[in-house]
């Protein structure tokens, strides 16, 4: 993290809700959505760094955090345990960025999914061995296709980090990794119209 000389931060949760112009909408401790230009801080003393329309940098308790679009920010001793919050997209899917063994992912939250899922291209790139595991078949959009039951070391998304995650890696294209139940299971998840929270339980 980078320090910067500033007062103490009242806010806990910040949340990046969309944008107008060049201005950032956020939701700051559950609040009405308000607009932030770059380099003004609200009354809470959060302060927006930058903003590029998909991720912006806020200045919490003289820290640097990044957040992005749709996605929360809680500190880690927030009450309750790390949360973040997600909004649909305009299709009614909650997508989310995270990393996998470090390397950066995008998610789409799919509770039909009994595992966290790569496709074999993310695997390669991330640098996941899993042509020696166990081998199943499934069937997909585009016909029957290898499956490869892979354990992760952690699985990151927002601020919630879960480690020895079971996974699958399937031998097909994918548009986006599936955040499947083996990381949801340890989630408190709720559910408001667009909004989904999940709050990690253990």
């Amino acid at each position: 993290m980078l320090s910067l000389a500033a007062g103490p931060a009242m806010a806990t949760t910040v949340n990046l809700v969309g944008k107008l112009g060049t201005k950032a909408l956020v939701s700051i401790d559950g609040g009405k959505p308000r607009l932030l230009a770059v380099g003004e801080r609200a009354a809470e003393g959060v302060v927006l760094r930058a903003f590029d329309g998909q991720q912006a940098t806020f200045e919490i308790d003289g820290q640097l955090h990044r957040v992005n679009m749709g996605q929360h920010y809680s500190p880690p001793d927030a009450p309750g345990g790390a949360t973040l919050v997600l909004h649909a997209d305009s299709q009614g899917h909650f997508l989310a960025h995270g990393t996998v063994n470090g390397a950066a992912i995008k998610f789409l939250v799919d509770t039909g999914a009994t595992l966290v899922t790569l496709s074999a291209a993310d695997a390669k790139r991330i640098g996941i061995r899993y042509h020696d595991a166990p081998r199943g078949y499934v069937s997909t959009a585009n016909g029957s296709a290898a499956a490869y039951r892979v354990k992760f070391d952690t699985v990151r998304v927002g601020n919630i980090s879960l480690h020895n995650v079971d996974g699958v890696v399937l031998e097909s294209a994918m548009p986006y990794a599936l955040l499947g139940m083996s990381f949801l299971n340890r989630m408190e998840m709720s559910r408001d119209g667009a909004t989904m929270t999940l709050r990690r339980r253990y």
